[in-house]
């Protein structure tokens, strides 16, 4: 059985960005991108508990793929397998499945992680998009998913390093770029510091965009952060 079988019920890409219009003007999508244990699951959480977001989970998709192949939950089967995805649809699909359930669901959205240009360009079509990135220095990084633990964390260091390089750059739209993710996002934050200096600078952060909590009657977010220290 083809296991990308069931993604052809989606509106084709072009469709989809013909529809973006429609949802509402006060809906806020934030993209997350981000290097691996840089914290993007912290802001994810932050923005659940303090704000009211809804979270939409790149990890979350291709791990039910994953599962439902069969096959080892390891970082490289979850690239391999969002390659694929975005070679048999478009390079945007990761990003366009997650939202179509935010603009099914309504209230603020946040995605988590968009990885390639294509999938920025399409969140594009939302007025009240932003694209935020979350960085840190790579030794720092590492410890986090060390502690971590998670089944796709538990490897060398100079894995972790050879892994990230190869994710950082591509000519291929179909293939992770977060290089350029960085170069396209509206506001970086370095997390370097201690999670009281992050929230800190969460917290000047929701400011800026001006962004109130939820209505009382938004339903609470579908899952939860898969890390803290995504």
């Amino acid at each position: 059985t083809n296991s990308f079988c069931f993604f052809e019920r989606f509106l084709p890409e072009s469709r989809f960005q013909s529809r973006c219009t429609i949802m509402s003007e006060k809906q806020v999508i934030i993209g997350i991108t981000g290097t691996n244990g840089a914290g993007k699951g912290t802001v994810v959480e932050f923005l659940m508990k303090e704000l009211g977001f809804k979270h939409y989970s790149a990890r979350g998709l291709l791990t039910k793929m994953l599962n439902e192949q069969g096959k080892e939950l390891s970082r490289t089967n979850m690239n391999v397998t969002a390659n694929k995805l975005r070679a048999d649809n478009h390079p945007a699909i990761i990003a366009e499945l997650l939202v179509k359930d935010a603009e099914k669901d309504g209230g603020h959205a946040v995605i988590e992680s968009i990885r390639t240009p294509g999938e920025a360009n399409l969140l594009r079509k939302f007025k009240n998009f932003r694209l935020l990135a979350v960085n840190a220095d790579s030794k720092v990084r590492y410890d986090r998913v060390v502690t971590r633990g998670s089944s796709t964390d538990k490897i060398p260091y100079e894995q972790f390093v050879a892994e990230e390089e190869r994710e950082m750059t591509s000519t291929d739209p179909n293939k992770q770029n977060i290089s350029k993710c960085f170069e396209m996002a509206d506001d970086i934050i370095d997390n370097n510091g201690t999670p009281e200096e992050l929230r800190e600078k969460l917290n000047e952060y929701v400011k800026k965009l001006n962004l109130a909590p939820a209505a009382a009657d938004t339903p609470a977010a579908a899952a939860p952060a898969a890390a803290a220290t995504g």
